[in-house]
């Protein structure tokens, strides 16, 4: 009965001796982390709940407890023991790292964020912390989740690799994937190479292995991402196929990615996102501001940007192909500042309106939210 909250005659007897010494050490560690200033992105999660039939009857945020958390900083620590037990016998390793955002990546979403009030040191002097000062500033306001998302956005992909750089994220000097062997090759690689330096028995890495951990990383560097490209693909899916039954129903939320060919929306209710076309929009030649996150009208007086609260109308959604796509209510638009309305020469004009052909289909997703991977 522990899993509804309360103790019974078997899981009683440890709550002295065994859970609260664990998360005793679980504010320890907790601590370390905030000193250390490791980022704290918090994106909630989605899932699909699906009745008997197969249905979706519902998209929820994924719960994060602190019981999670908890078991969460034990498998850090457990994995940065296991990189330097490696490194303290010059031994190879297959590292987790990630590097510091990219100048290009983190100029752009600075200058978007001042003009949010937001202030962010520029790349070369940039440290977990100043990104964790906006993260904690942003709580309070109804953007939080797209200032997460944004900031998110500006991070590197995590990679494996044996060369070791960091880890940015983390903000740890030294860290591997060690705790989960039975579902991930990483972690496998890493228990095999701690068998083979310590003589812990048969099974550890062969010779060829050794030589071609650059290949090995780099291989399943690949596959992690195709995976997270396969989770968002069935979760679009689920995401349409429960949307379907509301054709044209209306919906309030907010501008979570601007394109050259559109806008992507994501909805308060359920935190489910779709593309919102160029075509949709009030006619117009919209210019797409980069720098600013923005789509411009030149001549109408509408503008979209991100964070933007907007009303939505879904016009189609289609399980198969996980496509969702809305059309933007006129009334959703905002005057742009006519005294800072980029220049023609300077960024892309696409216009708008319904009686533009159909445009970029919405497989192009690289401006969607994206997902936090350590």
């Amino acid at each position: 009965n522990a899993h509804k909250g309360y103790p019974d005659d078997r899981t009683g007897p440890l709550l002295e001796p065994v859970i609260k010494p664990l998360y005793k050490a679980y504010s320890i560690l907790k601590h370390a982390r905030e000193v250390r200033g490791a980022l704290e992105i918090d994106l909630p999660e989605r899932k699909a709940l699906i009745d008997d039939k197969g249905i979706v009857t519902a998209i929820v945020p994924r719960q994060r407890l602190e019981s999670h958390q908890l078991v969460e900083e034990f498998m850090i620590l457990a994995n940065v023991a296991a990189a330097e037990a490696l490194e303290k016998k010059d031994a190879p390793c297959l590292y987790r790292v990630h590097a510091s955002p990219s100048f290009d990546r983190l100029e752009n979403t600075r200058e978007f964020l001042k003009e949010m009030g937001y202030s962010l040191p520029k790349a070369e002097h940039l440290k977990p912390k100043n990104i964790n000062h906006i993260l904690h500033i942003s709580s309070a306001r109804p953007d939080k989740e797209l200032i997460h998302t944004l900031l998110l956005r500006t991070q590197s992909q995590a990679v494996y690799s044996p060369d070791n750089i960091g880890h940015f994220g983390l903000a740890l000097e030294k860290y591997a994937h060690f705790t989960s062997p039975i579902r991930r090759y990483a972690d496998l690689i890493v228990h095999r190479a701690l068998v083979r330096t310590y003589n812990l028995g048969a099974g550890g890495l062969a010779d060829f292995e050794h030589e071609t951990l650059s290949e090995i990383a780099e291989h399943i560097s690949q596959t992690e991402r195709r995976s997270m490209v396969a989770e968002r693909d069935v979760m679009d899916r689920f995401t349409a196929q429960y949307l379907s039954v509301n054709i044209g129903r209306d919906f309030k939320g907010r501008v979570s990615g601007v394109t050259h060919f559109g806008l992507f929306v994501t909805l308060d209710e359920s935190g489910a996102d779709g593309l919102v076309p160029m075509r949709s929009l009030p006619r117009d030649y919209y210019i797409h501001d980069e720098k600013r996150h923005a789509l411009i009208g030149k001549d109408n007086g509408y503008s979209y940007r991100l964070a933007q609260s907007v009303v939505v109308r879904l016009v189609e959604a289609d399980p198969l192909r996980g496509s969702t796509v809305f059309e933007m209510l006129e009334s959703s638009g905002t005057a742009p500042d006519k005294r800072r309305q980029p220049g023609r020469e300077k960024s892309r004009a696409r216009q708008g309106g319904k009686k533009r052909p159909d445009g970029e289909k919405d497989k192009n997703r690289k401006n969607r939210s994206p997902r936090k991977r350590r």
